[in-house]
């Protein structure tokens, strides 16, 4: 292996079970740094603006791909939709 690849180890996402899955997502999630993280109250106004969007299918936006709670937890992210429901965080 060429020196500076990195391996994902975790790339078979489909021998976890979900709720494995999401226990990882939300231990991710708390890791960030909060420089990087919303406040609780952003984070859970911006997940109950995805729980009502019809692009929201099982913790994923079928606008981006990504999951809903990964992006609503971070700063810089705004919602993929237009108009957007709710913006990045300066």
């Amino acid at each position: 292996m060429s020196e500076g690849l990195r391996v994902c180890r975790k790339c078979l996402l489909r021998e976890q079970t979900e709720a494995e899955y999401f226990k990882n997502l939300e231990s991710y999630i708390a890791g960030l740094p909060e420089e990087v993280r919303v406040s609780q109250q952003i984070y859970e106004e911006r997940l109950a603006c995805c729980s009502h969007c019809e692009n929201q299918m099982q913790g994923m936006c079928r606008l981006c791909g990504c999951f809903v709670e990964l992006r609503a937890a971070m700063k810089v992210r705004k919602c993929p939709a237009l108009p957007c429901r709710w913006n990045a965080v300066p």
